[in-house]
């Protein structure tokens, strides 16, 4: 019978006809890890255990999001502070409610980035951007609002102090957020 001949147990030919044959060196899945490429990232490493940052990196990193932490605990306390000082001055209705508010909310958001860093999740952006704003209404409320005397000056360093702090953390999470979703480059 022609049909178990030798010389077609070697090779094949290729269900698409193009007279293209598989032999049995021509393996069509590819069998390296270089070759794998999910589209994921997922198991495509060759050595799963293994970071491929230098120890050097993964130091900075670390201290980078230490350093992160606290001057976004420092922001959640000055909103704090300003939330909370009005107690001590004696201001109008309008300067009393602007201060306990954006202070809170201050509060709120920073505390929510605080939260997020110790999470291990990646710093917000849009939270930091949302707090850098709220410290852009602190430096133009005093003289808005038409306060006076310690609130005043209190209000206006606190934003000064926020504004500056969440511009800092805002470049902070660009910058991190741009090193994470860089594409890995290998030397070979």
């Amino acid at each position: 019978m022609a049909f178990f001949s030798p010389t077609l147990s070697s090779s094949m030919t290729d269900s698409n006809s193009d007279d293209r044959s598989l032999t049995d060196t021509d393996d069509p899945i590819p069998k390296t890890a270089e070759d794998v490429d999910s589209g994921t990232g997922v198991g495509d490493r060759d050595d799963p255990g293994r970071d491929r940052r230098d120890e050097s990196t993964r130091i900075a990193n670390v201290e980078r999001r230490r350093k992160t932490s606290v001057v976004t605990l420092f922001i959640a306390a000055i909103g704090a502070w300003l939330a909370v000082s009005v107690l001590l001055y004696h201001t109008a209705a309008a300067t009393l409610w602007n201060n306990v508010l954006v202070g809170a909310g201050v509060f709120v958001v920073a505390g929510a980035n605080y939260y997020r860093i110790t999470s291990d999740e990646p710093l917000s952006f849009s939270l930091t951007a949302l707090v850098g704003l709220l410290g852009l209404w602190l430096l133009a409320a005093p003289p808005l609002l038409e306060m006076t005397g310690a609130a005043f000056w209190n209000t206006l360093a606190s934003g000064l102090l926020v504004f500056g702090l969440a511009s800092y953390t805002a470049y902070d999470a660009r910058k991190a957020r741009s090193i994470a979703t860089e594409p890995d480059v290998e030397s070979s």
